[in-house]
């Protein structure tokens, strides 16, 4: 079926314990098309990762092309589910052109990436379109009842605002690191949150790990770009073990126990979704 380091993290794939039959890894929050940047023969070592490891894997968009590429990736390999969305860098590029964007919010499974950033972004003329194209996906997300992965860089607040208004059933908020008030509140929303690397790293990101709620963890990568601050290079699907190992570390649970419990949440994040059964028949096969 097709879809249509660090030294800190000293423990490796043969060390870990044997995984229970009918089990997938999580990658909730990746960006495989970008493998395409990284090098000659990286995606196709990405993808051969993805498949050993058995790592399904969500590739979030930034923008129509980077869709584009996913869908064509995603014919590479069963574990790769390519999503939707335009990221709040690439908002001023579609502002003006959001009917375009119409077939393939229809066509993708979940909407990601989309979101705000008052962080990386500092040109604040951008904001308002941002916001914009934010406030479209969240419209469409409501009309489609799909489900949405959000970018809150710095803008945490501005994010929850919007979401209030939307009211939308189902939220993923990407690789969380604002203030634990405004965690607190989502919290308390029913949202649901992946967390990375950065989690061997920071202390306040191992905090926020412990105020989530072990039924709303997942867990995600944002490879090849997302962790080469931390780990001095593009990621790979492998470094999965070192988010689990964080995460265990975090909260006191073995590397078995965050692995089924991010798997059940997934699971039971997308339950009712009409790919859920695709995913279900994914398991059944590994």
């Amino acid at each position: 079926m097709a879809w249509s380091l660090t030294a800190i993290a000293a423990v490796s794939v043969s060390a870990r314990p044997i995984r229970s039959e009918r089990h997938l890894l999580i990658d909730a929050h990746s960006h495989v098309d970008r493998y395409d940047r990284v090098g000659d023969g990286a995606l196709a070592s990405a993808l051969a990762e993805i498949a050993e490891r058995k790592i399904f894997t969500v590739s979030n968009s930034m923008d129509l092309p980077s869709y584009e590429r996913g869908l064509e990736i995603a014919e590479m390999c069963d574990l790769v589910l390519p999503i939707f969305g335009v990221h709040p860098w690439n908002a001023q590029h579609y502002v003006n052109r959001l009917d375009d964007l119409a077939g393939a919010i229809q066509q993708t499974p979940m909407i990601g990436e989309v979101g705000l950033d008052f962080h990386f972004v500092k040109e604040r003329s951008t904001y308002p379109d941002q916001a914009t194209v934010l406030e479209f996906f969240l419209a469409e997300a409501k009309k489609q009842e799909k489900l949405i992965q959000l970018h809150t860089k710095g803008a945490e607040r501005e994010v929850l605002a919007l979401l209030d208004r939307y009211e939308l059933p189902s939220v993923i908020v990407h690789w969380y690191s604002g203030p634990l008030d405004i965690l607190r509140q989502m919290v308390a929303r029913g949202f649901y949150f992946t967390m990375g690397i950065e989690v061997l790293h920071s202390d306040h990101i191992q905090d926020i790990v412990r105020e989530i709620p072990s039924g709303r963890l997942l867990t995600e990568t944002d490879n090849p770009g997302g962790p080469r601050a931390y780990i001095g290079g593009a990621g790979t699907p492998s470094l999965l073990d070192e988010v689990i190992l964080g995460i265990a570390r975090a909260t006191s649970r073995t590397l078995q126990e965050v692995e089924d419990t991010v798997e059940s949440n997934f699971l039971e994040l997308i339950r009712g979704q009409p790919w859920y059964e695709d995913i279900r028949s994914l398991i059944g096969k590994v």
